[in-house]
């Protein structure tokens, strides 16, 4: 995140990481979408876990990503899904 910003729920490995891939800001995240930029991670870091894609998505909403509920967890998973495999 640019300096002196700072996103709920993204501590500095996952920042370093986003920053890497080009999300440097909150308007970079919210452009690309939760989805886009955790894929952009993982392409790069495959030891990344879903733990930041649930992150991304409640740093968007300003809350904690344990507050996710099961099916905002679930749409994310089937976004990715079709982002990495296209619709089914």
């Amino acid at each position: 995140m640019k300096s002196g910003e700072k996103l709920r729920n993204i501590g500095p490995v996952s920042a370093a990481w986003l920053a890497a891939v080009g999300v440097a800001s909150r308007e970079d995240l919210q452009r690309l979408g939760p989805v886009v930029a955790f894929a952009r991670v993982r392409r790069v870091q495959p030891r990344a876990s879903l733990n930041l894609l649930w992150a991304l998505e409640a740093a968007l909403a300003d809350c904690d990503w344990r507050e996710l509920t099961p099916e905002t967890k679930s749409r994310l998973r089937d976004e990715l899904h079709e982002l990495n495999h296209g619709a089914a």
